[in-house]
């Protein structure tokens, strides 16, 4: 519907604009300024690092009979800080006159359910709890960006594609959550 009002807009008012459509928005800034920090959030790789550190007891996996190679879903996962380059870039892509536009964020290829469980164990050296529930409904099997044109129209050149690097990210920046909170209860 924001889209369809920009266009509107557009033709009305003389306006340009980019919107840029966010994948699944993951990691934390690498200098941990900030990070996720919404409470009883149901994002993956935030519910994955929050078990790892025991902040919660368990997670679910929320079905593995999807049309998948290891049955469960697959997501376009995106760093904040490229997905904080590309508002930037999509703002010089407007200075220099270019015509309204929406793009995909995403870096175009996926991570399962298990990738990810399997990275953050890497990454935080620890085996944690892991329920297999039942689907969820309306779950897609997997939602993967085509980044063709964000790429080609845009100067944007994402630098954290790497799920390993954004779950340590996350991973980080939940550490830190948890030593503020530890620190502020004594």
């Amino acid at each position: 519907m924001s889209e369809i009002m920009l266009h509107d807009a557009a033709k009305a008012h003389g306006l340009r604009f980019v919107a840029l459509r966010y994948f699944n928005v993951a990691g934390a800034d690498p200098k941990l300024r900030t990070g996720q920090a919404t409470p009883a959030a149901t994002h993956l790789i935030k519910v994955a690092c929050e078990t790892a550190i025991g902040k919660r007891p368990k997670m679910n996996v929320f079905g593995t009979d999807y049309p998948t190679p290891d049955g469960t879903c697959i997501r376009d996962y995106i760093h904040v800080s490229d997905l904080a380059k590309a508002h930037s870039a999509a703002l010089a892509y407007l200075r220099n006159g270019g015509a309204s536009a929406t793009f995909n964020c995403g870096y175009g290829h996926g991570s399962s359910v298990l990738e990810v469980i399997a990275a953050v164990r890497r990454a935080s050296g620890r085996d944690f709890p892991v329920e297999i529930s039942g689907r969820r409904p309306g779950d897609p099997p997997s939602l993967v960006a085509n980044v063709d044109r964000i790429r080609s129209a845009l100067s944007w050149r994402p630098q954290f594609q790497n799920l390993d690097t954004i779950v340590a990210h996350a991973l980080a920046w939940e550490k830190q959550l948890a030593a503020r909170r530890k620190s502020a209860v004594a």
